[in-house]
């Protein structure tokens, strides 16, 4: 059997790890296929795609888009898209914009609450790559405000926390038309955390073409319900680790991983 890991971060956003790292790693774990993921960039897939050219391994250009419905925030994978697509890339500075902007009201809330957090700690961290909430966990943890990134995000910075900020600049509409624009696939990241399982439906409607059904944060019952939502609303499946390296130490490159035959599917999409 062959199997891929369809959702992986780099250095290029919130990961630990070089595009280099990952496709030696993800060869040690037998991997057949792997798809680049990063937060709002697609800057690491050219180098993933070169690192593995003389290997058996298939990068899968991706993305993981940040959108917002209704004050909630929104992950949108993209796969198979045309990373090198002039207008992808053009509007994808715009919302990196977006993403360093937040940083100071992250900032500015944190201070409300007595902690005095510089945000050039946390671009320093981010350095070239996609700024977000987890280098704000990691500069906290580095200043000694926090004991560990996930006590950053429970305490601070989580979705339901005293200083989280939303505030992104695409909607959940404008990210799938972003992703398809680019010739890619659209799919729903880890469904678990909406408010309603009813926006899916809303979703479809602005153009998904999938759901994030395995993913480590997801009970056997919600895989169950997801690919039963799955087969119900025509859309295809993927699932994947969201690997981030050190930051996330409990999950390994491949802790979930999909059978071959659906990145064969996210193909067939792509083409039909």
């Amino acid at each position: 059997m062959k199997y891929a890991d369809l959702h992986v971060h780099t250095v290029e956003s919130d990961g630990t790890y070089t595009p280099a790292q990952l496709v030696k790693e993800a060869i040690q774990r037998g991997l057949s296929a792997l798809a680049i993921t990063d937060h709002d960039t697609v800057g690491s897939v050219a180098q993933a795609l070169t690192e593995a050219r003389e290997t058996e391994l298939e990068i899968i250009p991706g993305i993981e888009l940040t959108a917002q419905q209704d004050n909630q925030e929104i992950h949108i994978l993209g796969y198979f898209l045309d990373y090198q697509q002039q207008g992808l890339w053009d509007k994808l500075r715009l919302v990196q914009q977006n993403r360093v902007e937040r940083v100071y009201k992250i900032v500015e809330n944190l201070k409300k609450l007595g902690v005095e957090l510089n945000a050039q700690t946390v671009f320093n961290i981010s350095g070239r790559g996609t700024v977000g909430r987890m280098h704000i966990a990691r500069a906290l943890l580095l200043d000694g405000w926090v004991n560990s990134t996930s006590e950053a995000f429970r305490k601070y910075i989580g979705d339901n926390s005293p200083a989280y900020v939303c505030g992104f600049r695409l909607s959940v509409s404008d990210a799938i038309k972003l992703i398809r624009d680019a010739k890619g696939v659209a799919v729903l990241a880890h469904p678990y955390i909406l408010d309603s399982d009813e926006l899916i439906t809303e979703f479809v409607d602005y153009g998904l073409q999938g759901l994030e059904a395995y993913y480590p944060e997801h009970s056997q019952s919600q895989v169950n319900f997801y690919l039963d939502l799955a087969k119900n609303l025509g859309l295809l499946v993927t699932g994947g680790s969201d690997f981030h390296g050190s930051v996330k130490p409990d999950i390994k490159l491949g802790t979930i991983k999909v059978p071959f035959e659906l990145v064969e599917k996210l193909r067939f999409a792509k083409k039909s």
